[in-house]
């Protein structure tokens, strides 16, 4: 079309020449203005010959013994570098301009607005910066304008001196900002609007007068409002794009009908709400529908009409299956490759019938998080084509099929977190194109499959959190030579010695070997292995040397190898390693002098507790001095020194017997960090006295993992909490170990302390454990807000909990190494003591952020998942996303409102879509109705139907704006986005300056 459009204007010029003298200044003036072109563009291939109508990407016209023009300038991916020329706009006959996918760099000269004749300019793929001149408005025969995917900054200019004959327009992939300017509707002849990838806000124009238009994307953005109903009656458009920005409402009831024409339907990654439109599927020329990460409620409509559907994605929604209608409906889209509904409320048991008859041609099928019960039918077999299949976190049980040794072409296997039993299928390993298997915490049983060695494609195995035993098979290993993500076998059974062919999985980033019962040494033929980032082989019954040749895994940024049988020296070469960010050697029976290098410098990274016979050259707590004699000492000392040795030999023989008999004792159950040990020791007996054989009247909180009780140990400790873990819940364990190792390291006024832990057998052999924190005698957050026994908060107690909170997340995120996330933030898990000040409770979701847990490829994946409380819960987590400090920003945030409404985000008011954070947002300048009835009367009618001003100085006023910080500071916390939330610094920082504006007035 260019090439025919170009043909009939080089025509056209051609029969209207220029007279002589005008025709050879004309000449001269081009020649002159290519040379400057040739000048500043410092790699374009041009000649120098005299007929610049044979240069390089040079297009000119003619007519018989007439001057030549340039009319087109056709440079694409020619490398051109520099910046454009004004020289440029001499070039009055140019008719196109292609120079796109090249590196010009600076600003497009306003100049160019001269070149009156110009129909088509692509300068896309550039590094082109700065504004783009309004002058580009002036050029009236303009019908193609590409701009898109450079540095451009500033607002649109307006599109008012655009003549309708602009066709095509794009500004994607900029720096733009401002609104969609609303004289872009006037553009009545545009095909495609392209303004995606900037930096746009506000609301979308209404665009119903551009009947024309096939394409319109509007994109990654941070546009708001509701998509205007004209948009949904244009029903020219192919390709309608509104993802990633902060739209909301429902969709239109009949927008299949209207978008009679659309294929491509992307409006994922915003706000909308309700019903998915059942008209949708009349939408017969449709291939892709995205409409994930939203809020979008009822059925999932059937898809029986639209056999062009190539790629359904309707994740992170709150849709249904109802009778799974729409899972048989797939059958008739015969050329589906792709359907994800994950992160859903689907539940109920998937059809065994629908399965078998889903196209053939899928790829990849995810149905994460969805509460599906039941078992996976044998049929899943069936579906040969299969790329990806994804069904973690659900309530699967039963076996896993082994008809999904028949899918050949899996890549990926996602089956973790859901309980499936019995063995692990051998036919699994038949997947000869795998490249990852997760089937972590589920409770599979039986030995490894070694048929799992045929997957030599595997980059990324997890097996953990399982009851497998036996042994790991060398030969087995050695067959997985690409494995370079991560293996983790962690949290099992697993027996015997590590292979020695461990060694040959030479690109693995992360081996997770730790809590199974492996004993022998440390294999040295570990070293091989110089990839490794986290080595973990913690909680085992190793023994023997830290190999010299793994001075090579200098890379290493986690190693444990604590609670093991571990001797000899600590190695001086660890020190060496700069990227070694923790190192735990703590519970061994290491010897001599602690090094003093690298990771040892930082007690916060290091652990070495536990280890009776360390000593230190210079002062470390817990450690004593190494002894160094002279000789004078020698003869002054000798027989006392002799004695006092000889003791200490003894008694550290004595020790190690019994810690040996203890840890073999023990070691079939799941065990723990044991900082705790050097705490206030307790035995079981002393828990059922101390709470009066836990007693019903002494309990005073019970959760899903735990109860506590309230009892006494002495007068040093007074009354205390003991929190008693309930071991038949499946993840109790998890939790109690959670616990203890965020709470190993950490001491703050706002976090409630931890007096002891007891990790025993009771009488009859049953495992128990528990752990006694001070007790907390004024209550929780929880009471405070909707316990009426309670009475109302003051707004300064609201402020002062919120600074308590803030700063207790402010240490666990900033000043703890490695970093604590809690991940169960809500009011109930607030406490205060007797001093009224709150503190942070109940650890047993925390984690630590560092190495590699059992997530599929993250160091910060949870190893249960991530779990928490609905209602407060970050929106990434059920996306699968890694743990993170955001997390507990977003649950602060949610508190934080909650305090402010008195409203508990899982009311049934918000439904729908509606949430506490929307129905916060949407009433913001209303305050009169978010605010709790107690506080808009502590504030008076100031606060009613008005937002205060920094300049209205009375008390009421100022504590509403008080409020309204507040306010404001909790939806910056739970923004969707995680990028988009404060770190906790700066919460701490805001919510404290409130504090001091708030008492101020006192003064």
């Amino acid at each position: 079309m260019a090439r025919l459009m170009l043909a009939i204007l080089l025509i056209s010029l051609a029969l209207n020449p220029l007279s002589s003298a005008t025709a050879v200044a004309s000449t001269h003036t081009n020649r002159e203005a290519l040379l400057c072109l040739n000048r500043a563009f410092d790699t374009w291939k041009s000649t120098t010959s005299p007929d610049f109508c044979t240069w390089h990407g040079v297009t000119c016209t003619t007519r018989t013994g007439q001057a030549p023009l340039v009319v087109a300038l056709d440079m694409e991916a020619e490398g051109l570098s520099g910046e454009i020329p004004t020289c440029i706009s001499n070039l009055t006959s140019l008719v196109r301009i292609h120079l796109p996918n090249n590196t010009l760099s600076g600003h497009i000269p306003p100049e160019l607005g001269r070149l009156s004749e110009l129909r088509y300019l692509n300068l896309s793929f550039n590094s082109l910066n700065g504004t783009i001149p309004s002058s580009l408005g002036t050029l009236g025969k303009l019908s193609a304008l590409d701009l898109g995917s450079n540095g451009f900054s500033g607002t649109i200019p307006p599109f008012m001196k655009f003549p309708s004959k602009l066709t095509y327009l794009s500004l994607t992939g900029n720096s733009l900002t401002g609104v969609v300017p609303p004289s872009v509707a006037n553009l009545s002849s545009l095909t495609s609007l392209l303004l995606a990838d900037n930096q746009l806000q506000g609301f979308i124009p209404d665009l119903g007068k551009l009947s024309s238009l096939k394409n319109l994307d509007l994109s990654t953005n941070n546009l708001s409002g509701t998509v205007p109903p004209s948009i949904y009656n244009l029903s020219s458009l192919n390709f309608l794009g509104m993802f990633g920005n902060n739209l909301g409402g429902t969709l239109p009831f009949d927008m299949g009908n209207t978008l009679a024409n659309i294929k491509s339907l992307f409006m994922q990654d915003n706000h909308f709400w309700g019903d998915i439109p059942a008209s949708l599927q009349n939408a017969s020329t449709m291939t892709y529908i995205h409409l994930g990460n939203n809020s979008l409620t009822g059925v999932v409509p059937s898809f029986s009409s639209m056999e062009n559907l190539e790629f359904v994605m309707l994740y992170s929604n709150h849709l249904e299956a109802g009778d799974w209608t729409f899972f048989s409906s797939l059958a008739n889209c015969r050329h589906l490759l792709e359907f994800n509904v994950g992160e859903n409320n689907l539940c109920g048991d998937l059809p065994a019938n629908s399965i078998a008859n889903l196209p053939k041609s899928l790829t990849a099928l995810t149905l994460r998080s969805n509460n599906i019960s039941g078992t996976i039918p044998l049929e899943i077999g069936n579906l040969s084509n299969l790329n990806m299949l994804y069904l973690d976190r659900n309530l699967f049980m039963g076996s896993i099929p082994p008809t999904l040794g028949q899918l050949h072409n899996l890549v990926v296997l996602s089956l973790p977190q859901n309980n499936f039993s019995g063995e692990i299928p051998p036919s699994i390993g038949s997947l000869n194109q795998l490249e990852e298997l997760y089937l972590q915490e589920n409770d599979l049983s039986g030995i490894i499959p070694e048929s799992l060695g045929s997957c030599q494609k595997l980059l990324a195995l997890n097996l953990s959190c399982n009851t497998l035993g036996g042994s790991i098979k060398g030969h087995m290993l050695a067959r997985l030579e690409q494995l370079s993500w991560l293996l983790d076998l962690s949290h099992n059974q697993l027996t015997t010695s590590i292979p020695l062919e461990m060694g040959s999985l030479i690109n693995l980033g992360s081996l997770n070997i730790s809590h199974n019962n492996l004993t022998g040494r440390i294999p040295s033929t570990l070293s091989a292995c110089v990839r490794l980032e986290a080595l973990r082989v913690e909680e085992n019954i190793l023994q023997g040397d830290i190999p010299q040749s793994l001075a090579n895994l200098k890379g290493l940024k986690v190693l444990d190898c604590s609670s093991n049988n571990l001797s000899g020296t600590i190695p001086e070469f660890l020190g060496t390693f700069t990227s070694l960010m923790y190192l735990n050697m703590s519970f061994n029976d290491f010897q001599g002098p602690l090094p003093t290098a690298g990771v040892f410098a930082n007690r916060s990274g290091s652990f070495v507790q536990g280890n009776p016979h360390l000593c230190a050259n210079i002062a470390v707590q817990d450690l004593p001095r190494c002894f160094a004699s002279t000789s004078t000492q020698k003869h002054k000392f000798v027989i006392p020194i002799l004695i006092a040795l000889s003791t200490l030999v003894a008694l550290a023989l004595l020790l190690g017997v019994f810690n040996f008999w203890l840890r073999r004792r023990y070691k079939s159950s799941e065990r723990i960090g044991h900082s705790y040990m050097e705490m206030k020791r307790i035995t079981y007996g002393d828990i059922i006295k101390a709470t009066d054989s836990l007693s019903l009247a002494n309990v005073v909180g019970s959760g899903q993992f735990g109860t506590v009780y309230k009892g006494w140990f002495d007068a040093e400790d007074g009354t205390v909490a003991v929190k008693v873990f309930k071991l038949n819940q499946h993840g109790a364990l998890h939790s109690f170990i959670a616990e203890c190792k965020a709470l190993q390291h950490i001491r703050h006024r706002n976090l409630v302390k931890v007096i002891t832990a007891c990790s025993t057998y009771d009488p009859v052999g049953n495992e128990f454990r528990a752990l006694v924190f001070e007790y907390m005698a004024s209550g929780s957050l929880e009471d405070r807000l909707h316990n009426h026994k309670c009475g109302d908060m003051s707004l300064g107690a609201m402020i002062c909990i919120s600074v308590d909170i803030a700063c207790a997340l402010e240490y666990l995120h900033n000043q703890c190494i490695p970093p604590v996330v809690h991940c169960d933030m809500k009011p109930g898990n607030i406490l205060f003591n007797n001093d009224d000040t709150a503190c942070v409770c109940d650890f047993g979701l925390a984690r630590l952020i560092h190495g590699c847990s059992s997530g599929e490829q993250s160091g910060t994946t949870s190893i249960v998942g991530p779990r928490g409380s609905i209602g407060y819960i970050a929106p990434e987590y059920g996306m699968g996303s890694e743990i993170s400090t955001e997390g507990d920003v977003y649950s602060y945030g949610i508190v934080l409102l909650e305090m402010l409404t008195h409203k508990r985000p899982t009311n049934e008011e918000f439904s729908d879509g509606l949430t506490l954070r929307k129905y916060v947002d949407a009433s913001l300048s209303r305050t009169q109705d978010i605010l709790h009835p107690s506080l808009i009367s502590e504030m008076g009618d100031q606060c009613v139907g008005h937002i205060p001003n920094l300049q209205e100085h009375n008390t009421f006023a100022l504590k509403d704006i008080c409020a309204l910080r507040l306010l404001r500071l909790g939806l910056l916390c739970s923004a969707e986005s995680p990028k988009d939330r404060p770190t906790m610094h700066d919460v701490y920082g805001e919510v404290t300056e409130v504090k001091e504006a708030f008492f101020s007035m006192d003064n």
